[in-house]
C-alpha cells in the first residue's frame, strides 16, 4: 500500500524539513513551517532502484543543427531588447518588480500593441476586476485594444476556458501569487501553490504554443515572492527596477534562455504610461554650463548599451575630534571606504577630517567597477576645489596598489561620450588607442591622475 510522504516548507524562503518546527532553520522567520504533501513512496520504489523499465530516449549531438526560434515583437523596441527580440512561442517569462512600479501597465501596452496586428491576447487579474483594467487601458489610450480580459484565480477554470477555442498567441497572468490549484491544498501564494499553479500553466504554454507570462511579487530586499524553483521553471525571468520618486524605469533581464542577460530597456514613466527611452543618457546628466566641484561624467555601460551617468561628490570639513559621515546613493559603499583609502594611502590626499557625499544623479544604481577612477576624480574635486572639464568623461578600475585597471569597451564609451559632444577623457593608459573620436589622457596609477586633476 502506498505511503503518503510529509514534509514542512517554509514560506519565507522554501527550505524543506521532515519535521515542523516554530522557527525556520535556514532563513530564522517564525511561523512559516507549512505542512506540504510529498510524492507517493510505493513498495517498488522502496525494494528497486531505477536502472531498467523505462523506456530508451532519443539522444542526439550536441552539433545538430536546429533553426532559430521564432518571436512575436512586442512593439515596444526596449521591451524587446530586454527580451532579446520579442516573446518565444511555448516560451514561460516571469516578470518582478516593485509595488507601483510599471509591471502591469508595461504588459497592457505590450498587449495592445500585439492584439492590434491581429494576434490572440488574454489577459488575467486576479489582484483586479476586468472593469479596473479597462479604465485603466483608457486612461493609457489602449480603450480600442482587442485584447480578452477576465478576473480569475481558479487554474483549472483559466485552462478550460483557454483549452475550448484556438490557443491564445499571448497569455498574460497577473499575478501568480493570487492564482489557486485545487489539485493541492492551501491558500493562494503559498508556496506549494506558486508552484503547482505555475507548472499547470507553463505545461499548457508549452503544448499549445502559447507564449506566457507571469508578473511575481516582490519580498522587502526585492526578490521575486514564492520558491525559488519558480524562477528555475521558466524560461525568461526579467527585473523592473526603478525608484517610484523618479522618472525613469528599467528593464533588466536576469535570466533568458532564448537570449543574453547582458541587455536592458529603459522607459520614463508619463502620464500617458510608459514610454521608450532612445537616449538614457538624457535622464541622467543635468545641465553642465557651468563646471562645478564634485561633479565627473561616467560612460556607464548596460550590456552592449552605454548610459553616461553623472556622478557627483561632495566633502564637509569637521572640527577636530568630531567623526565623519559617509553616505552614499547608487553606488556601493564599501567601495567608497576602499576609493578613499587608496586615496589617502597611495595619493597622499586625508579625508578623515571631512564628512564625504557620494551620489548618482538621477537616481540610477551603478555596478560597473569602471566607475572607481571617476568616484575617485569626484572627490578630488571636491577636496581641493577644483572643477572637472565640463567636457570631460573619466572611466576606469583602481586597484588596491593604486594601479588604473583597464575596462571593458573602452572605444565604445568613449564613441557614445563623443557623440553628446564630450571632447575629453581620463581612462587607463593601456586604452589610450580606444579614443573613439576623444582626446585621451591615459594613467597608469591614480597618483597620475591625481596630479593632473591638482595641476602638478
Amino acid at each position: 500500500m502506498a505511503k503518503l510522504k510529509k514534509r514542512y516548507v517554509c514560506q519565507a524562503c522554501g527550505s524543506v524539513s521532515s519535521q515542523w518546527a516554530g522557527q525556520c532553520g535556514d532563513c530564522g522567520e517564525w511561523n512559516q513551517m507549512v505542512e506540504d504533501a510529498g510524492a507517493v513512496v510505493t513498495p517498488f520504489q522502496a525494494r528497486h532502484n531505477l536502472q531498467s523499465g523505462g523506456r530508451a530516449i532519443q539522444l542526439t549531438g550536441l552539433n545538430t543543427d536546429i533553426a532559430l526560434p521564432e518571436r512575436t515583437s512586442t512593439g515596444i523596441a526596449e521591451f524587446d531588447r530586454a527580451l532579446g527580440g520579442g516573446f518565444v512561442e511555448g516560451s514561460a517569462t516571469l516578470i518582478g518588480g516593485d509595488p507601483g512600479i510599471g509591471k502591469s501597465t508595461l504588459l497592457l501596452q505590450a498587449a495592445a500593441k500585439i492584439a492590434s496586428r491581429g494576434l490572440s491576447v488574454a489577459y488575467v487579474s486576479g489582484e483586479e476586476a476586468a472593469d479596473q483594467v479597462r479604465l485603466r487601458a483608457r486612461r493609457l489610450g489602449l480603450g480600442k485594444a482587442p485584447v480578452m480580459l477576465a478576473a480569475a484565480t481558479s487554474v483549472r477554470d483559466i485552462l478550460t476556458t483557454l483549452g475550448e477555442g484556438a490557443p491564445p498567441a499571448l497569455l498574460i497572468i497577473d499575478s501568480i501569487q493570487t492564482m489557486h490549484s485545487d489539485l493541492i491544498e492551501g491558500a493562494p501564494g503559498t508556496v506549494s501553490q506558486v508552484r503547482a499553479a505555475s507548472g499547470e500553466l507553463i505545461r499548457f504554454a508549452k503544448e499549445r504554443g502559447t507564449a506566457l507570462v507571469l508578473v511575481g511579487h516582490v519580498t522587502k530586499d526585492g526578490s521575486i515572492a514564492g520558491p525559488r524553483v519558480l524562477e528555475h521553471m521558466v524560461d525568461t525571468v526579467l527585473a523592473f527596477e526603478g525608484e517610484r520618486s523618479h522618472q525613469y524605469r528599467i528593464l533588466r533581464a536576469v535570466k533568458n534562455r532564448f537570449g543574453g542577460t547582458d541587455e536592458i530597456g529603459v522607459f520614463a514613466m508619463q502620464t500617458e504610461g510608459l514610454e521608450e527611452v532612445s537616449n538614457p543618457s538624457s535622464l541622467f546628466l543635468t545641465s553642465r554650463n557651468e563646471n562645478v566641484t564634485g561633479t565627473v561624467v561616467f560612460p556607464a555601460l548596460e550590456g552592449t548599451r552605454p548610459v553616461l551617468i553623472e556622478v557627483q561628490a561632495l566633502t564637509v570639513r569637521l572640527a577636530s575630534g568630531a567623526t565623519p559621515r559617509r553616505a552614499v546613493v547608487g553606488w556601493d559603499s564599501g567601495r567608497l571606504a576602499m576609493i578613499l583609502a587608496v586615496l589617502e594611502a597611495r595619493c597622499g590626499l586625508s579625508f578623515s577630517t571631512c564628512e564625504v557625499y557620494l551620489n548618482i544623479a538621477g537616481g540610477y544604481r551603478v555596478q560597473d567597477p569602471a566607475a572607481d577612477l571617476a568616484v575617485a576624480a569626484a572627490l578630488v574635486s571636491a577636496l581641493a576645489e577644483r572643477p572637472i572639464a565640463a567636457d570631460a568623461v573619466v572611466f576606469g578600475e583602481i586597484a588596491l596598489s593604486g594601479e588604473v585597471r583597464p575596462v571593458a569597451h573602452g572605444a565604445l564609451r568613449c564613441r557614445e561620450a563623443a557623440k553628446l559632444g564630450f571632447g575629453r577623457a581620463l581612462a587607463p593608459a593601456v586604452q589610450a588607442k580606444d579614443k573613439g573620436g576623444l582626446q585621451l589622457a591615459g594613467f597608469k596609477s591614480l597618483g597620475q591622475c591625481v596630479d593632473h586633476l591638482l595641476g602638478r
